[in-house]
């Protein structure tokens, strides 16, 4: 049976102001699917993902994500498309002054959540599903690098997205709490989300294998 696609991009160019990044991206990704994305630093990995969330606009081809045709994709429904999807940074970003707890509960708040009883619903399955049932009144610096980026997972998956984007999620981590990281991502994908996960740690891929694309001299290789 076909896997369903959430990401379709054909004969896709990413510019970078008006500079070429990667020319001729083709790439699929199907639902509950888990893609590694590989490069070295500056070879077009993060500008592909912010094709995906619309901060770079398409030039050409065809580019659609989770039901959105991102070359006719108008401004004011880009919020709207980025609900569909969850990302993931390198340094977590989160709101320092706030708990865990307030940092989950600011984004449902800015993306129009109103009922009182089902955001506290959401805010514990959400902390259960990344382990940190017990840490939703601590504040970002009393946690390890690791459980601040749970955090940021569980921020992410606040809106049932269709979509996972995570860049470099494991960069600031230790090699035990990147571990960590990717097996959860990877437990994320197999709930029907489309997964890809940026990243120069090519010690991940030898202990948890998926399907790898690369980005290099300026196009996208599939490597399996």
């Amino acid at each position: 049976m076909e896997k369903e696609l959430i990401i379709l991009l054909d004969k896709v160019s990413v510019y970078q102001n008006e500079n070429l990044i990667l020319a001729n991206v083709s790439l699929t990704v199907g639902k509950g699917e888990f893609v590694y994305m590989i490069g070295k630093t500056g070879s077009g990995k993060s500008s592909l993902l912010r094709i995906l969330y619309a901060d770079l606009p398409v030039k050409n081809g065809v580019a659609g994500v989770a039901g959105y045709d991102l070359r006719k994709l108008k401004k004011r429904d880009i919020p709207y498309l980025r609900r569909k999807l969850g990302i993931v940074f390198q340094d977590f970003q989160l709101l320092m002054d706030r708990t865990v707890n307030e940092n989950l509960l600011f984004v449902m708040k800015a993306t129009g959540w109103k009922d009182k009883v089902m955001m506290q619903e959401k805010l514990m399955e959400l902390l259960a599903k990344v382990d940190l049932a017990t840490k939703g009144n601590k504040m970002p610096h009393q946690l390890s690098g690791g459980e601040q980026q749970r955090v940021a997972i569980a921020r992410a998956l606040v809106n049932d997205p269709e979509v996972i984007l995570a860049d470099e999620p494991t960069g600031n981590l230790d090699p035990e709490s990147s571990e960590d990281i990717i097996s959860l991502l990877m437990d994320i994908a197999k709930t029907g989300r489309a997964v890809i996960v940026a990243t120069h740690d090519y010690s991940l891929l030898n202990k948890y294998p998926s399907r790898t694309i690369s980005c290099e001299n300026g196009v996208v290789v599939s490597i399996n």
